[in-house]
């Protein structure tokens, strides 16, 4: 028989976090849950355990602290039973950039990038070396449009999307397969922490609908799943416009526009 690898999930005490891990544990999978949040993930954890028979290992953690981060560094580097790393932690700060004092910009970009990002390189050797693998990246589509004016937030999404889709040029070969999943404004607790009303917003996903439409993008190997996008053309022609432009950077001289003052 099989074994399924066991996931490791980053902000799994609530709302994206906690479904993931709810839908890999009915998938059978044993799962690691991390969070600051210890009670909430040890009552998901019997909750799963009574219903699914899976095992669940809770670690509580805050991503942003350096001796925390390390410790779960530790665990996806040399524990061989997670073959699959769900960086779902994640947070917006409030107010507008010129709001936002430095150390709170810090905070955003510990928790969004250099967390998932310091997680991610502690397992992909292991992952590589194994040849085979997954790594799911919860990114957003605000890291497509800095219209909305969430600056360092949208920032560190595309930052996110970035990274995904290089892994996955890079190692895919090698049996790596990472996925970035992009929601909209989705039914969670993200907005109260960041002093937002989730009643203003226009459309609110629910939370249930989210994952389950990013499973099933992971299960076709999707790179970037957009489970809002409503016309998957639309992706596919902002994609082919950007490749097209990648044999036109190749050049001696700047643009003509630049030489000329036209």
């Amino acid at each position: 028989m099989t074994v399924k690898p066991a996931v490791l999930i980053t902000g799994a005490s609530t709302g994206i976090g906690a479904v993931y891990a709810d839908r890999f544990a009915k998938r059978g999978h044993d799962l690691v849950l991390v969070a600051r949040d210890k009670a909430r993930m040890d009552s998901l954890a019997a909750r799963l355990r009574e219903e699914t028979g899976v095992s669940v290992d809770v670690l509580q953690a805050d991503l942003t602290d350096a001796g925390d981060l390390a410790r779960i560094e530790s665990r996806v580097r040399d524990d061989a039973s997670i073959g699959i790393l769900v960086n779902n932690a994640g947070m917006s700060g409030t107010g507008t950039f010129l709001e936002q004092a430095p150390d709170a910009v810090s905070q955003v970009i510990n928790l969004n990038i250099t967390a998932l990002a310091r997680l991610t390189s502690a397992i992909t050797p292991r992952l590589v070396q194994a040849g085979t693998g997954s790594i799911i990246n919860v990114a957003s589509v605000v890291g497509l449009a800095p219209e909305l004016q969430m600056t360092v937030y949208g920032a560190t999404k595309a930052f996110v999307l970035f990274l995904s889709q290089g892994l996955n040029i890079e190692l895919g070969a090698k049996g790596l397969y990472v996925q970035a999943v992009l929601p909209a404004a989705t039914r969670t607790e993200i907005w109260e922490r960041s002093g937002k009303r989730i009643e203003d917003l226009p459309a609110v996903m629910e939370v249930d609908d989210l994952v389950d439409a990013a499973l099933v993008g992971f299960d076709r190997r999707e790179t970037v799943t957009i489970p809002p996008l409503p016309d998957e053309d639309q992706w596919k022609a902002l994609e082919a416009a950007r490749l097209a432009m990648l044999p036109n950077f190749r050049q001696v001289l700047p643009a003509a526009r630049y030489r000329n003052g036209v």
